[in-house]
Order: structure tokens, then C-alpha cells, then sequence
């Protein structure tokens, strides 16, 4: 029984080693081949990846009709701001003070849309993957809380006097960090008027459109790689 025991032990690991040397021969043979992986066919760069992600309204923007009597204007757009470039503060009532994202804001503030209590189109949120809110943006206060003070205001960047050469297309004023999205604030109805551009369709924005170089490091960075002093 014992010796009959060792022939069977020693029969399957013959039949083991012979099946597995079979499907590796077998294997060796095939051809080689690289496996396809699909992938984009576009390669973005981190500063402008996000300027591809209103893409899919840009020719709906195109043949959209203007309603002149909801435009925003850009002094609209700049009042509701605390200083220039602050993230834009809340002008109606918030239902709960801790709601955030998208069980409200993002609901009106995602895809935009007449919003009819407010006689007005709501503005589409640049991020809107970024779902707390309320971090950045505070309630507009109407009430007198907060004394005068001399504080000068920033010139905002005004709208027609940014090109870099006569007849080129007008820089970009502003840092993109956070507004990469340029359709959001200048496509559709919600967009100021001033600055909606005229061809949305066209959403490879930065292939025309430069960033501006900015008073102090940013130009101090340009300086330095061109050899200036």
C-alpha cells in the first residue's frame, strides 16, 4: 500500500510538471504584442486642463440668444466682490448656514439656469468640484456693522486696453488658479456683458490668450529667465 501510495504521489507530480511545461511551450510561441490601453488623445498641462472642462457647452453658448433685460454688468460683478479677485460673497438669503455643495449651492450653481425668485440667471461656479462653499464665499452683510475706513480700493482691470499689440487677442488680467473654467464667467447668459466672449465655441481658450505677468514675482520670475535686470 505504501509503495502504491509513492507511485501515485510521484504519477501526478510527472502530470503536474508535463501540463505546465505544455502551456508554457504553447505560450512561448504566440506572438508578442503590446496591449492596448485606452487613453485621451489629449495631453493637457496642469495650468490649462481645467479650461477644457466647459467644453461640452461651448456650442450651445454659441447659438444662445441674449436676453438683455437678466444681463449682468461687470460693475455687478466687481461689487460683489470685497477686493479685487476675493472669491464673490453671497447676495440672497442662505436657508441654512451650514449648507454646503451640492445638496444647495451646486444645484443652481453647477449648470446655471433662470432662477425665477431671484429674477436672474445664477452664475456658474468655475469649481464646482470643490463642494464646501461656504469656506470661500460669505453671505453678502447689508447692514452697517463695520465703520468707514481710508482703505483705496484696486483698479479693477478694465475691459479693452489689456492687448499686447494692436489687433491681438487681450490677455488674461487675472491669476487662473481656481478659474480655470473661462466659460463659466464668459459664456452664457449669466456672464457680464463686458466681457462675454463672442466665440465660446472655440474652448482652447489659452491657445490665443496668455496670462499676464503680474507686478512683482511674476515678473521677477521673467526677468530672471531672460537675463534682466
Amino acid at each position: 500500500m505504501k509503495r502504491l501510495g509513492i507511485i501515485i504521489f510521484f504519477s501526478l507530480l510527472f502530470i503536474a510538471f508535463i501540463v505546465i511545461w505544455n502551456k508554457s511551450y504553447w505560450s512561448g510561441l504566440e506572438e508578442s504584442y503590446v496591449p492596448v490601453v485606452n487613453k485621451s488623445h489629449h495631453s493637457y498641462l496642469p495650468i490649462d486642463r481645467g479650461v477644457f472642462s466647459g467644453s461640452e457647452k461651448g456650442l450651445k453658448y454659441a447659438i444662445m440668444p441674449y436676453d438683455s433685460a437678466h444681463m449682468r454688468s461687470l460693475d455687478t460683478y466687481y461689487d460683489n466682490r470685497a477686493y479685487d479677485g476675493a472669491p464673490p460673497s453671497i447676495p440672497h438669503p442662505v436657508a441654512e448656514e451650514r449648507s454646503v455643495g451640492g445638496v444647495t449651492c451646486l444645484q443652481c450653481h453647477k449648470s446655471g439656469g433662470f432662477v425665477t425668485k431671484y429674477d436672474a440667471y445664477a452664475p456658474i461656479t468655475p469649481h464646482p468640484e470643490m463642494v464646501n462653499c461656504r469656506q470661500c464665499h460669505v453671505v453678502k452683510n447689508t447692514e452697517s456693522l463695520f465703520v468707514a475706513t481710508e482703505f483705496t480700493e484696486k483698479e479693477h482691470a478694465s475691459v479693452g486696453d489689456n492687448n499686447a499689440l494692436l489687433g491681438s487677442p487681450p490677455v488674461i488680467p487675472h491669476h487662473i488658479q481656481m478659474r480655470e473654467n473661462c466659460l463659466a464667467c464668459h459664456a452664457g447668459p449669466a456672464a457680464p456683458k463686458e466681457i462675454r466672449v463672442t466665440h465660446p465655441e472655440r474652448v482652447n481658450c489659452m491657445q490665443c490668450h496668455v496670462l499676464k505677468l503680474q507686478e512683482g514675482t511674476d515678473m521677477e520670475m521673467f526677468n530672471a529667465k531672460i537675463n534682466l535686470p
